[in-house]
Order: structure tokens, then C-alpha cells, then sequence
């Protein structure tokens, strides 16, 4: 059987999608799973509407506020359990500013939101991170990152598609042809958050960025319809 495999941060978790928690250990019922996605928001995820789609298996590796960094580095690992012919990879990339610190044997979430909570020998440090963000390099070097990491799965043989969660990669001059493994990565217009908005979706709350189960459902019918026309599966 087929396995979708689905990694990204909130937006592919299904953040506040219908209880408003990003982490299931925000709800004291599900707080051993810590900072999974909230089962009951995973269950109407655009990834689980998905896999049933396509009558497939799933696996959701998405954690919300993740890095890319981290979103590779736990895709590289689930593969590692895999063979490629019977696994389809889809990644929504986060933010190309966060980065992944490894801190003793615990991996931090590093964002550029000033709230990120790390231990206080590292506070100076994320202040510092957090004043001196340079976007445009950053940028850069996620589009590198991604290009090598696009240009591994190909050489595995693994079917994958990527799409972009709210930033794009409109200023990068040097456009690489990444074939239908990636949808829209220069175009403003196609991240998931300009997606659903076009649709006349709206975010749970005017102040988050997340969308409830209708946008999930519409991304759903979305991402089977580029995968029928794209003949990716």
C-alpha cells in the first residue's frame, strides 16, 4: 500500500482547524503527545482528507512552528524506514527565517517571533537571532537547501511534491526548473495562504493564520486535482 507522507509546520498540522490548539499538548487530554498535531484537528487535515482521496496510508510528520531544517531532517528519517516505491512525500515549506538548534539532546524551533522559549544560557543568542534577521539571505539559502534536498529525493526515485505555507521565492533571480515537484515556488499567488484566501476563505480568527476545516477540505480537492493532472500517482 501506498503511504502519503505529509510534513510541514502549522498548515499542515491542521493548526486550530477545529479546536483551537496547534499542539495536542495544549489540551490536557492529549498532552503526552506533546507537540504533535492535535489528533482532532489532524483527523480533517487537508494531508488525512488526502489519503483518503487517494485510498492510501498516512503518515503526518508535520509540527507547527517548524523549521525547514527540521522538516527535512524528520522526512529523512521516516524514509530511512521506507522503501521508495510505495511512499509519496508532499511538503508544505515554513518560513525560510527558522532555524532548528540542537540543545543537549532536545531539538528547539527557532523563529523569528521573539517568544520562542529556549534555555537561559541561549537567551542572548535568540535575541540576537531575532535582531538580525537578513531576509534575503535567508532566503537564498532555503531555496538552496530545498533544491538540494528536491534534487535527493529525485535521485531516490521518491515521488514528491512541495508547495510553499505563506512565504515565496518571488526575489530569488536564479529560478531552477523543479518540474512539477514544486507548485508555484516563484508565484506570490500560489502558497497555500494565497490559495485558500483567493477562494474566499478566511483564518479562524483575524488574528491567526490558520484555517478551519473548509479551507482543509477545499486544499484536499486542490492538491488530488494536481496530482490527476500531473499524472504524479
Amino acid at each position: 500500500m501506498t503511504i502519503l507522507y505529509v510534513n510541514g509546520d502549522s498548515h499542515a498540522a491542521a493548526a486550530e482547524a477545529v479546536t483551537p490548539h496547534a499542539f495536542a499538548e495544549d489540551d490536557p487530554k492529549y498532552f503526552y503527545l506533546g507537540r504533535a498535531p492535535h489528533p482532532d484537528n489532524l483527523l480533517c487535515s487537508w494531508g488525512k482528507l488526502l489519503s483518503n482521496s487517494l485510498r492510501s496510508g498516512f503518515h503526518c510528520g508535520a509540527e507547527s512552528a517548524s523549521s525547514n531544517t527540521r522538516i527535512m531532517r524528520t522526512t529523512r528519517e521516516w524514509l530511512q524506514t521506507r522503501s521508495a516505491h510505495d511512499t509519496f512525500v508532499i511538503i508544505q515549506w515554513s518560513t525560510w527565517e527558522r532555524q532548528e538548534w540542537k540543545i543537549g539532546d532536545i531539538y528547539y524551533q527557532i523563529t523569528a517571533s521573539g517568544t520562542d522559549d529556549v534555555p537561559e544560557m541561549y537567551a542572548q543568542r535568540y535575541k540576537e537571532f531575532v535582531a538580525n534577521v537578513d531576509w534575503k539571505s535567508e532566503t537564498r539559502r532555503a531555496h538552496e537547501d530545498i533544491w538540494d534536498f528536491h534534487q535527493e529525493l529525485k535521485k531516490n526515485k521518491i515521488k514528491h511534491i512541495f508547495f510553499n505555507g505563506n512565504r515565496d521565492f518571488s526575489l530569488i533571480q536564479k529560478q531552477r526548473n523543479w518540474g512539477v515537484n514544486y507548485i508555484g515556488p516563484y508565484d506570490p499567488t500560489q502558497t497555500y495562504d494565497a490559495i485558500l484566501k483567493s477562494k474566499g476563505f478566511q483564518t479562524v480568527s483575524p488574528k491567526s493564520w490558520h484555517f478551519g476545516e473548509d479551507g482543509h477540505s477545499y486544499f484536499n480537492r486542490f492538491m488530488l486535482q494536481y496530482i490527476i493532472t500531473n499524472k504524479l500517482i
